[in-house]
């Protein structure tokens, strides 16, 4: 076996997605130094923030757990957003230890949603569905802009991808998030919003499984 490092692929069926790894080979120093990623990042930051801020008021106030779901969701990408810039030229093991972080934080995420979950589910309790169709487009434009600014950043290390293919992903569980609104309006029932929270609670698990082992493999190349 050649000392070269090998191309390996992870395909996942959600959260954070599709990831092409090759630990031995660190490719994001260009990119660390470009000004226009570091606002973009910035950019990023301010928006998941201010998205948490909403979401996490209107989803309590609306009983969607979906909402909230993905109010939390904004609040680990915004600490996502902030722990990329801390470590970006940073050495690649650093910024794997940096997207450690970030599966730790996916995970605890996932857990959370999925227990408001089980709670709704238990108290049966109805969303108030005009304010998640509301509250969800607003999220969905946001998200929407943010991965179009990162799509040509799109390539790079577990942190950068992770950076990127959450923050797509992101845009597909705010259309979820409206189409959960659709139902619980549609059928005057809570089982559409405890479902997408469950499958956003899902993909992020998913997501904090690939992101870390990715990161673990780039923690074994010697520095």
């Amino acid at each position: 076996m050649s000392g070269q490092a090998h191309l390996s692929h992870d395909h996942v069926a959600g959260g954070c997605g599709h990831d092409h790894a090759a630990p031995g080979h660190d490719h994001s120093h260009g990119i660390a130094d470009n000004p226009r990623y570091r606002w973009i990042l910035w950019i990023a930051l301010l928006a998941n923030a201010a998205m948490f801020a909403i979401e996490i008021v209107a989803g309590l106030a609306a009983h969607s757990v979906s909402l909230q779901a993905d109010a939390l969701d904004f609040l680990g990408d915004a600490a996502n957003y902030a722990v990329s810039l801390f470590v970006l030229g940073l050495a690649l093991r650093w910024r794997a230890r940096a997207s450690l972080l970030k599966a730790l934080s996916m995970g605890l995420f996932a857990a959370w949603v999925l227990g408001r979950t089980g709670i709704n589910l238990v108290q049966g309790t109805l969303p108030e569905a005009t304010t998640m169709g509301i509250v969800g487009t607003m999220a969905l434009f946001a998200n929407l802009a943010v991965a179009a600014l990162l799509f040509r950043f799109r390539e790079g290390d577990s942190n950068m991808r992770s950076v990127w293919l959450c923050t797509r992903n992101d845009a597909l569980g705010n259309i979820a998030v409206l189409a959960a609104a659709g139902g619980v309006l549609g059928l005057s029932a809570g089982w559409p919003d405890l479902i997408v929270a469950a499958g956003m609670a899902t993909l992020a698990a998913v997501a904090s499984v690939q992101i870390g082992r990715l990161a673990l493999r780039e923690l074994r190349v010697p520095a």
